[in-house]
């Protein structure tokens, strides 16, 4: 696996702690713990989701682009964009509806249309470069 994206992973890894403290946060609003409107928790939901699936997804990609010998430099594209959008798209869902009872999103709302594009475009390279891989190992 190409040094920098190995890095990369790890680091990713050890975000997995903001996720599960994430999940506390949503654990306290769910039970009223901690006090939100229908549209922050549906929107706090949607972030923790994003977030835990586009992680776990950006280390598949980096570990299926390992095994199959991709190129590194794309393996390293592809799987670094779908990480961002692991940023991107929760940032989005959590901080458009801050604030006191918002009844609508916010501008960070923009973000999750910046992390959709990032994960498309890491979905594509990905998917070229195993598939360049599988046909060069043909």
């Amino acid at each position: 696996m190409n040094p920098v994206l190995t890095i990369v992973v790890g680091i990713t890894v050890l975000t997995v702690v903001t996720i599960a403290s994430g999940g506390v946060f949503l654990l306290r609003i769910l039970t009223g713990h901690q006090g939100a409107n229908d549209l922050q928790k549906s929107f706090f939901r949607a972030g923790h989701a994003h977030a835990g699936v586009l992680v776990t997804l950006g280390v598949l990609l980096a570990t299926l682009t390992a095994v199959v010998d991709a190129s590194p430099g794309w393996a390293a594209a592809g799987a670094i964009a779908v990480l961002v959008a692991a940023i991107f798209i929760p940032a989005g869902f959590f901080l458009s509806v801050l604030g006191q009872n918002p009844a609508k999103p916010g501008p960070m709302f923009a973000s999750i249309w910046i992390g959709a594009a990032c994960l498309v475009v890491g979905l594509v390279i990905s998917g070229i470069t195993v598939i360049n891989a599988g046909v060069a190992a043909l």
